[in-house]
């Protein structure tokens, strides 16, 4: 292992790459100590002794040795309150996830912690879940349901997209490819894949580089909009009762940046104890006097497209004058045809069709 005297080197394993170590190396150089760090990618022992922090090869999970496999037969290692089992990825975020935070946006205390669950359960734990072979639900259980695909989503997954750079041609290979912050330097001969060892690390780089860049605009988004909305979110739930008396209704304040609200109602109605009493919210189009209002149904769950309560069957898939006609609502715009979001022309508007849909 390097003494940390000369620059640090990550070590991880060469030939066939995944999303998981190609997060993980990503990861590891948003921190100071290894933002120049050489990286090589060899599966030899010696070798990879000679490292300052190893992920992903080696068989040995221990954090004093900044050592980071989950390929052993014994490891079982989770994420605190999770059950998904840890790949690198997820052992870099868990044991570093705090530091890189604070290092990115300077963030510390409570918001850094809620942070750091909250990227592990939103980007985190899929990559892990993948490298593991841990499906989002149980295959059994889905067939003796009878539940098929609809469509086939292979092409649509960060590991999947991963997995193009093993093989994809590029019209850079063989030039001076990106370095994603440091370099590489070979550890082993001519993989047996007949690509050589430049242009493999070449293509792992690119690949880092891009789960990178995904990481990066989570963490922004969370930094500098989810978390910020938290506090909004939470000042409108304890307003509702003045729209309906059941509090049925939410009104988002319009921001520039953005509310990410969603999230944060069903997590503070699970603090509340309010039994997901909301069903509707309302938000402006943007901050202008005059400007049009939506009303958007609640979805059952995070990112679910099934709703509480959609708008109103009559409602979906008309538009302007015939919708204020069927509604009842003067200034109506649209409701969408599967009744999950609808608008009118005023905020007065708005809260009346929102009014109405709660008693249909």
């Amino acid at each position: 292992m390097s003494d940390g005297s000369e620059a640090p080197i990550i070590g991880t394993h060469n030939g066939h790459f995944h999303a998981d170590e190609a997060l993980a190396v990503f990861l590891l150089r948003l921190l100071p100590e290894y933002r120049h760090a050489t990286l090589v990618r060899t599966r030899d022992s010696e070798v990879l002794k000679t490292c300052t922090i190893v992920v992903d090869v080696g068989g040995v999970h221990d954090d004093n040795l900044r050592r980071y496999d989950h390929h052993q037969r014994e490891f079982v290692a989770t994420f605190p309150g999770k059950q998904t089992k840890l790949s690198s990825a997820g052992l870099v975020w868990m044991h570093y996830g705090k530091d890189i935070i604070h290092s990115y946006t300077g963030l510390d205390g409570a918001d850094r912690d809620l942070l750091y669950d909250k990227i592990y359960e939103d980007f985190v734990e899929a990559f892990d879940g993948n490298d593991n072979g841990i499906a989002v639900y149980d295959p059994t259980e889905l067939r003796k349901a009878g539940i098929d695909k609809k469509f086939n989503d292979k092409g649509f997954t960060i590991a999947s997209i991963v997995n193009r750079y093993n093989y994809a041609p590029s019209a850079r290979e063989g030039a001076d490819g990106p370095t994603a912050n440091g370099t590489t330097t070979s550890g082993a001969p001519v993989p047996q894949s007949g690509k050589s060892q430049d242009e493999e690390d070449s293509r792992f780089l690119r690949a880092s580089a891009f789960v990178g860049e995904q990481f990066e605009l989570e963490l922004e988004d969370r930094a500098n909009s989810w978390l910020p909305a938290r506090t909004i979110v939470k000042q409108a739930f304890t307003e509702r009762t003045q729209y309906d008396p059941k509090g049925r209704i939410m009104v988002i304040p319009y921001r520039p940046e953005g509310v990410p609200w969603a999230d944060h109602l069903h997590a503070i109605e699970t603090e509340m104890q309010s039994g997901g009493q909301v069903l509707y919210a309302l938000f402006a189009e943007n901050d202008q006097p005059g400007c049009k209002w939506r009303i958007r149904a609640v979805s059952l769950e995070p990112g679910s497209f099934e709703n509480r309560k959609g708008l109103p069957e009559a409602w979906r898939g008309v538009r302007d004058a015939e919708l204020s006609e069927v509604s009842g609502v003067a200034g109506c715009v649209f409701v969408h045809a599967s009744g999950f979001i609808g608008g009118n022309a005023t905020f007065e508007g708005a809260l009346e069709m929102a009014k109405k849909a709660v008693n249909m």
